[in-house]
C-alpha cells in the first residue's frame, strides 16, 4: 500500500478545517508533520489534492471527488480497531435529530440501543432539518433523523414513520370554545411558529397553501418549549407536532384545535450521505427507529 491511514486522516482533517495548522491541532500532530503527511500523499500519486491560497486550502475537483471515499475508508479502519480492542462490532455511533425527534424520541431509542449494546457510545446532536443535513453532508454525523423533506444528490433521504401536526391554543384563547375552524379562523389568528429550515415550518407552509402569504405570522421561534409557552401565554396560536403536546393538552395547559380541510400529516425521514461507509452500529440503530415505529 502507497498512502498510510495517517496520511488519510491529515486529507480529511484539512479538507474540514480548510486549515492544515487546525488540521494539524485536531490529530495531535505538529503543523511541520500534517504538511509533510500531505505533501507526500501528493507527491507519491503526483497529484494536487487542495487549491491553496496563503494559510486557507480548500478541495479542488480531485479532493472532492475523493473524500467520501476517504471519509469511508477511515469509517471502516476505525470500526476494525474497535473491534479489535473491544471485541465488539458497535463502538460510536454520532446520530443528528430534529428538535421534535430529538426531544421526544431519540432518547428512548438511544436507551434501547445502548441496552442492547453496553459498550456503545452514542452522541445526540440536536438542530433543525438544514442543520442536520449539512453536518451528514460533511460528515460529522453517521445518520440524521429529521423531520423535513430533502432532495440532495449526496444523500440517501428513506422514509421512517407518520407523523401529525396539530393545531392548538391557550384555553383563554376565544377559538378555545370552538375548536373546529375554518380558513377564515386561520385567517384571523395571530400565530406563533417554528422557524424557516425547520421540518414543522416546511409542513406547516405546505398545510397552509393557498393562506400563507395572508397569515399573521406574530413569532417566529427555534424551540418547541419556546413556542409551547408563548401560546399558553395566550400570545397567539400554534402548530406543532402531535407527539409534543400530549401531556400539555392532557394537564389542561393547552387546547387541541383541528382544521380538517387542511392535511396536517407528514413523514420523518433517516438521512445517510450515500458514500458514506454504514457501519454495524448504523444498520443496528436503523433496525430498531423502525421496531420503535410500529
Amino acid at each position: 500500500m502507497h498512502f498510510s491511514l495517517r496520511q488519510i486522516e491529515v486529507f480529511l482533517a484539512t479538507a474540514h478545517y480548510e486549515n492544515v495548522t487546525q488540521a494539524a491541532q485536531s490529530l495531535a500532530m505538529s503543523q511541520s508533520a500534517a504538511s509533510s503527511a500531505l505533501q507526500d500523499l501528493e507527491q507519491r500519486f503526483e497529484v494536487q489534492l487542495f487549491d491553496r491560497a496563503g494559510k486557507r486550502v480548500q478541495l479542488n475537483a480531485l479532493g472532492k471527488l475523493l473524500r467520501p471515499r476517504a471519509e469511508a475508508l477511515m469509517a471502516q479502519a476505525r470500526e476494525l480497531e474497535r473491534s479489535l480492542s473491544q471485541h465488539s462490532e458497535i463502538g460510536e455511533l454520532k446520530v443528528g435529530a430534529t428538535l421534535t425527534i430529538g426531544n421526544y424520541l431519540a432518547v428512548a431509542i438511544m436507551a434501547d440501543f445502548m441496552a442492547e449494546h453496553p459498550g456503545a457510545r452514542v452522541s445526540l446532536t440536536v438542530e433543525n432539518t438544514a442543520g442536520i443535513a449539512s453536518r451528514v453532508r460533511n460528515f460529522e454525523l453517521d445518520i440524521g433523523l429529521v423531520e423535513g423533506e430533502l432532495q440532495d444528490p449526496v444523500l440517501d433521504v428513506l422514509p421512517w414513520r407518520e407523523d401529525e401536526l396539530m393545531l392548538f391554543c391557550s384555553p383563554e384563547h376565544p377559538l378555545a370554545r370552538r375548536r373546529v375552524l375554518q380558513d377564515s379562523d386561520l385567517l384571523q389568528a395571530q400565530w406563533i411558529v417554528r422557524e424557516a429550515g425547520s421540518g414543522t415550518r416546511q409542513a406547516f407552509d405546505r398545510a397552509m397553501h393557498g393562506l400563507l402569504p395572508d397569515l399573521d405570522l406574530r413569532l417566529e421561534l427555534q424551540h418547541t418549549e419556546a413556542i409551547k409557552r408563548a401560546v399558553e401565554a395566550n400570545l397567539g396560536i400554534g402548530c406543532l407536532s402531535a407527539i409534543t403536546l400530549r401531556e400539555a393538552i392532557a394537564r389542561g395547559s393547552l387546547v387541541a384545535l383541528s382544521a380538517p380541510q387542511r392535511h396536517w400529516s407528514r413523514r420523518f425521514y433517516f438521512i445517510l450521505h450515500k458514500q458514506k461507509y454504514r457501519s454495524a452500529g448504523v444498520q443496528s440503530w436503523l433496525a430498531l427507529c423502525r421496531r420503535h415505529a410500529v
